[in-house]
């Protein structure tokens, strides 16, 4: 019989191996494959679907086996644990291996899409940007924590604490003044480094014809275009906009039995970091919609009115989130309405 499906259990030096044929019975099974023998492993297979939990190093991976005519999926390690848990398997890498052989089976299974190397350098710049800003924010907060046990309480407001703990910087008592003076130098770097990221990040989305057409959307800016090309490239993995908005946890949860259905929070799946770019742009947008009278204002503003700041605020990011999707997979030009 032929190999069909092969499951892979990814870590740094020893993976798992699992592989079954048409019938789904196990055709080969190797719980202990050293990281030189893997690639030399599935290239002796025919072309057959690889599936992986999308991990550290499963681009890299995924990429070398697609080099030599294997289709493969990569899904997350969420919707991969229920099948792990349904053949009352324990926890251990041969039991993982084949529970993802069955996962990478099933029609609904839902998959991540494949980051070239471009795309994952460019993730890189948002990634490491995005750790300068929670290093600089954590540096606030220090500041503030420290300030505060000299009595000395500063509000949340970032420009408002660089400039008081300036002010009382003379003024605090024994190494204080050292430690505080130290933060705030760390505050200088950071925002030199973050500024840096910031200049990448517009050249990144000068050189991209498809970041300028992400862009005309109301609420996507420069690191919002770039980090969604870095992240699902044509959007071809999802069927439509709104499996994508769905995707980024965009939508409601729903727990609806009976015939009656109920909705509730939306249910934050996905990358947190898009998602987050796409609230800041769609209160950028609502914000803003007080002082415009075009379609796009007019709907947000009369949303809010009616369902509330909040609820606007998703709906617009999820809206953004579609056209997003229509814009990379489709190759649709975007025009403003009036």
């Amino acid at each position: 019989m032929t190999i069909l499906y092969v499951g892979i259990d990814l870590a740094k030096n020893v993976f798992a191996v699992h592989a079954v044929n048409e019938a789904g019975k196990p055709e080969l099974v190797r719980p202990h494959v050293t990281r030189a023998k893997l690639l030399e492993l599935i290239v002796s297979l025919p072309p057959c679907v690889i599936g992986m939990e999308a991990c550290s190093g499963a681009h890299h991976w995924a990429r070398q086996f697609m080099a030599h005519g294997h289709t493969v999926r990569l899904m997350a390690p969420k919707f991969v644990t229920a099948y792990r848990l349904s053949g009352k398997r324990g926890k251990n890498d041969a039991a993982d291996a084949a529970a993802i052989c069955e996962a990478v089976q099933r029609p609904s299974m839902r998959f991540v899409p494949i980051k070239s190397l471009e795309q994952q350098s460019q993730l890189s710049v948002h990634r490491v940007r995005q750790g300068f800003v929670n290093q600089r924010t954590a540096t606030i907060n220090r500041i503030r924590g420290l300030l505060s046990e000299f009595g000395i309480v500063l509000p949340l407001k970032a420009s408002t604490v660089r400039r008081h703990a300036m002010a009382c910087l003379e003024d605090l008592p024994g190494w204080s003044n050292t430690v505080v003076g130290d933060l705030l130098s760390e505050l200088t770097r950071l925002d030199e480094r973050i500024a840096l990221y910031d200049r990448h990040i517009s050249e990144m989305a000068r050189n991209d014809t498809r970041a300028q057409q992400l862009m005309r959307l109301r609420g996507v800016g420069q690191t919002t275009a770039t980090a969604l090309l870095a992240m699902i490239g044509n959007g071809h993995e999802f069927r439509c906009g709104r499996q994508f908005a769905a995707w980024l946890g965009l939508v409601p949860s729903q727990y609806s039995s009976g015939g009656k259905a109920r909705l509730g929070h939306i249910t934050k799946a996905g990358d947190p970091y898009i998602r987050s770019l796409l609230v800041l742009g769609a209160r950028a947008v609502l914000n803003s919609a007080a002082n415009k009278t075009d379609a796009i204002s007019r709907w947000a503003a009369a949303l809010a009115e009616r369902r509330g700041y909040w609820r606007a605020i998703v709906a617009i990011a999820a809206k953004n989130a579609r056209m997003a999707w229509a814009v990379l997979s489709r190759g649709e030009q975007f025009t403003m309405p009036a």
